[in-house]
Order: structure tokens, then C-alpha cells, then sequence
């Protein structure tokens, strides 16, 4: 069995890429040994950012002997490629969600995963932060009771009045649905187990927009998908919920999770953050108690972690490819009902995940040869 730190590379030099490395090159547990893009230039800049020696294309990532682990961060139409090439050159693979943009390719993915003996994780990773492993706690203990309903929002004019190149985020695959999606129906499945039935409506403003910033500005591109989509969701247990995702609304409202269970109701931190504070009233109360976040709360690359670390005892890790497809799947049915105006049932399931101890430290070196 190997030990010491674990040896990763990442495929994909872009925006997110900086998010991933600011962490992943202070976990003691992990060694980031390259960074590759399909523009060797772009993983270059990167590399000499963080220090790191190795750069060039995908094929160095794959090929290379130290790497037991693909961080993979392309666009979201090739991440179940990307993924599928992890695990031929018989490497585990965390991926950007979503898993993939269909159920063939991510039932693809997790069967040639476990015909060849590796492991697949997926983001979101932000359950494993502070404010949703506080919440998960909250909940467990049954501080509000017996949880039976939740309320999410997800609203904003859009990224492309920020992001340099946003025309992706409006294609299939993405929008605000399969973009912020992930972070809210985990966040839920964390809370209420499997989805069982879906119904939604949508609609999309525009059918073109406009790049606000960066070198592209006042280039224009097509508009795919819906650009706001209600939905609502049915749990296995009968718990229910309803969610806005939109790309449209001038008033910015983000990050928005309320549970109400029989004795309170609880306020759960941005479900796209790893940190937050939580809010809980009970019935007759005039004011909020607040309840501090307990945990890590390091950022994105913390799945990539527990994954690593998992790898080495031999124990499942949390942000399984399980759970992923479980969210892509309630992602597309949410979507199909937006096409077919009925309700429609997820055939998936995916347990809540283990909980992380409270004093899970990203920082420490527990791996044999770590120091």
C-alpha cells in the first residue's frame, strides 16, 4: 500500500483552478505534482503562480507515475470524458460538478470506476465546510425537531456580468440549474435523504446576452437553457422543499436555505460557502438564536482531501460519485419536468453522507511519511 502524501494533478488551468490550489498546496496529506491544460500556456502561468515544476498538457497528468489523483476542472461538456480517461490510465478522479451532463455518461463513469478499482468524487465538497457539518449536527440532535420542509433561493442577474468568458454557463449542462444546482439539492439530499419525485417550470428572458467585462466584452452569445427554473422536490421520507435557481432577477438574493422541521425552523449558511453562521427560532419567538459554525471550513479541495486520506485507510470518503449522480440525476428529472409540465420520479438514491469529525483537521499531517 502506498504511503505518505498523495500524489495529484490537475486537468484544467482555469478560473476555478486557484480556488482548488490555494488549498491544495498546504494540505499536508496531498502533493499537487502537476497542473495541465489543453493550453499548455494556461497550465504554465498556474503552475509558476503556485510553484509547482510540472505543467504541460492532459497526457502528463495521465501518464504520470507520482499522480494517484485527477482533479479534474474542465467545462462541464467534457468532465465525464475527462473523468473516463482518470480511470483507463487507472488513476481515482475528483470532478467538478456535475458528474456529467447526462445518466449515461455518469452511470459510465462510475461503472468503468469500479471495474478498474478506483474511486470517483465529485464537488460539491462544500457539505464537508463548517456551516453545513454544523447544520447536519443541529438537525441530528433534533434541535428543530423532525425536519419536513425547506425553502432555497439562488437568484442574481447572472454571470455574465462577471465572468470573462461566460457563455457556457448559458449552454447545455450549465444554467442556473446545473451551475448552483448542486450546492442546494446536496445540501437537501444532506438533510432529507433521496429525492423521489420532482416538478419544476421555467423560463429564460433572453435568448442572447452580452460579455460585460474582461477581453470579450460586448461580444454577444446564445442563450441554451432556462434561465430560471423553480422546482419543487419530494423526499423518500416525505419531506418536501422549494427552490428558485435564476440567472435573471435584479434582485440578488444567494445563498439561501431555511428547514423548517415540527419544533423550529433553522437557517443553514450558503450552501456555496464551507462557512456561515446558522439561525434558528422556534414557535413564539420574536428573535433569531444564533448558532456559530464549528469545523474546518478551509474551502474547495476539502473533498479532494477526505477522498485522499479515505484512499490511503481504506474507508469510504464523503463527495462520492454516488452522491453526485444521485443530485445530476434529480437535476435532470427537475429539467425534464420543466419541458413536460408533470411530475416525474428519480429513480437514484444516494445515502447522507458520514459525518466528519469536529476536529477534522485539513492542515495536519496525518499520513504516514507526512511531516
Amino acid at each position: 500500500m502506498s504511503r505518505g502524501p498523495v500524489g495529484v494533478a490537475l486537468i484544467g488551468a482555469g478560473n476555478i483552478s486557484k480556488q482548488y490550489l490555494d488549498n491544495l498546496t498546504v494540505f499536508p496529506d496531498v502533493r499537487v505534482v502537476a497542473i495541465t491544460d489543453l493550453y499548455p500556456e494556461a497550465a504554465k502561468a498556474r503552475a509558476e503562480e503556485y510553484g509547482i515544476t510540472e505543467h504541460g498538457t492532459p497526457e502528463l497528468a495521465l501518464e504520470h507515475p507520482d499522480v494517484e489523483i485527477i482533479v479534474n476542472l474542465t467545462i462541464p461538456a467534457v468532465h465525464a470524458d475527462v473523468a473516463l480517461q482518470a480511470i483507463r490510465a487507472g488513476k481515482h478522479v475528483w470532478s467538478e460538478k456535475p458528474l456529467a451532463l447526462d445518466r449515461e455518461s455518469g452511470r459510465e463513469v462510475l461503472e468503468a470506476a469500479a471495474a478498474a478499482g478506483v474511486r470517483v468524487g465529485c464537488a460539491p465538497d462544500t457539505f464537508l465546510g463548517a456551516g453545513l457539518q454544523t447544520a447536519r449536527r443541529v438537525i441530528e440532535r433534533g434541535d428543530i425537531g423532525t425536519p419536513l420542509t425547506a425553502q432555497t433561493v439562488m437568484q442574481y442577474p447572472g454571470p455574465d456580468r462577471w465572468h470573462p468568458n461566460p457563455a457556457f454557463l448559458f449552454q447545455r449542462g450549465a444554467g442556473p440549474l446545473f451551475d448552483m444546482g448542486p450546492y442546494y439539492v446536496t445540501a437537501l439530499v444532506q438533510t432529507f435523504g433521496s429525492a423521489r419525485r420532482v416538478a419544476a417550470m421555467g423560463s429564460a428572458a433572453l435568448t442572447r446576452r452580452t460579455v460585460a467585462t474582461g477581453p470579450l466584452a460586448g461580444e454577444t452569445f446564445d442563450v441554451e437553457v432556462p434561465t430560471h427554473v423553480s422546482a419543487q422536490i419530494q423526499f423518500e421520507g416525505g419531506a418536501s422543499s422549494h427552490s428558485v435557481f435564476s440567472f435573471q432577477s435584479p434582485h440578488v438574493r444567494t445563498g439561501y436555505v431555511e428547514v423548517t422541521g415540527t419544533e423550529a425552523t433553522l437557517l443553514i449558511p450558503d450552501p456555496n460557502n464551507f462557512d456561515g453562521e446558522l439561525q434558528l427560532i422556534r414557535p413564539g419567538e420574536d428573535d433569531w438564536t444564533v448558532i456559530p459554525a464549528s469545523g474546518a471550513a478551509q474551502g474547495r479541495g476539502m473533498g479532494v482531501l477526505d477522498l485522499a486520506r479515505s484512499i490511503r485507510a481504506g474507508v469510504p470518503h464523503r463527495a462520492t460519485g454516488e452522491l453526485a449522480f444521485h443530485v445530476l440525476d434529480t437535476m435532470i428529472a427537475i429539467s425534464d419536468s420543466v419541458e413536460r409540465g408533470e411530475f416525474l420520479t428519480v429513480e437514484s438514491s444516494a445515502e447522507p453522507s458520514v459525518p466528519l469529525p469536529e476536529d477534522w483537521e485539513p492542515l495536519a499531517a496525518t499520513l504516514e511519511g507526512t511531516a
